[in-house]
């Protein structure tokens, strides 16, 4: 298995940004058949970032509830086969496709407070800040351009979220602000960039911050759970 990658702040060699990792596993025939179809008649590195986006967002069912701590659920090839994932899976497969679409492509982390999320998550994390958000950065135009592939379409919809959109131009991070103009994500703490999932740190992280039994516990939920009504919608403010 893959060990931790170092932080990338800076660009950087590209060339670690289009190789396989263990988890980034771009090479992999199932991962580069799904970039190319994705990709095919794309024109431009940001025509073809943006297809993976979307493909990614939407095709790739977000579970706030599918944090495990066995890595082999985090590979690519394994988040496409599986096609449910939370953002941090997520994330590791748009940045697959968008290597083995020739598109230099990292992983990038923040923490986030959820003012938005279900009252059962909430209760089984014990706090309202998500670390270790996970998002891509797509180096276009000679820059790293960032965007979220989290929340499909389908998920948006029924919690009342804008859903992200990406053109390939502008960063596209975070849900700010749900349709009726309540808050939903705040920018909390930057982790940094990586050329592979930094595996251990997260779930030292998660151990750290939620209790050792976060990951075990998220995974007993019930089929619907993720379609909880959040918090701050069931009881709103006077």
């Amino acid at each position: 298995m893959a060990v931790d990658a170092e932080p990338m702040t800076a660009r950087g060699d590209l060339a670690s940004y289009l190789a396989p990792t263990w988890f980034v596993d771009c090479d992999h025939p199932a991962v580069a058949e799904h970039a190319a179809a994705a990709v095919a008649g794309a024109s431009s590195d940001a025509e073809r970032a943006v297809r993976l986006f979307y493909a990614v967002r939407d095709e790739v069912r977000y579970d706030p509830y599918l944090v495990g701590d066995d890595p082999a659920t985090y590979r690519a090839s394994a988040v496409l086969a599986g096609r449910r994932a939370y953002c941090i899976p997520k994330a590791v497969l748009l940045t697959a496709l968008g290597r083995a679409a020739g598109v230099p492509t990292r992983l990038g982390f923040a923490d986030v407070r959820n003012h938005l999320a279900s009252a059962k998550l909430l209760a089984l994390m014990g706090a309202d800040v998500f670390a270790f958000h996970g998002f891509v950065e797509f180096w276009l135009s000679e820059r790293w351009v960032k965007a979220t592939p989290a929340f499909n379409i389908e998920l948006c919809e029924r919690f009342g979220v804008r859903p992200l959109e990406f053109d390939g131009e502008h960063d596209s991070l975070f849900h700010e602000f749900s349709v009726d103009g309540r808050q939903h994500m705040e920018y909390v703490r930057e982790r940094g960039s990586f050329a592979d999932l930094p595996f251990a740190l997260i779930m030292e992280t998660f151990d750290a911050l939620y209790g050792p039994n976060y990951a075990r516990a998220a995974a007993s939920r019930g089929p619907d759970e993720l379609f909880d009504v959040p918090a701050q919608v069931a009881s709103p403010p006077s």
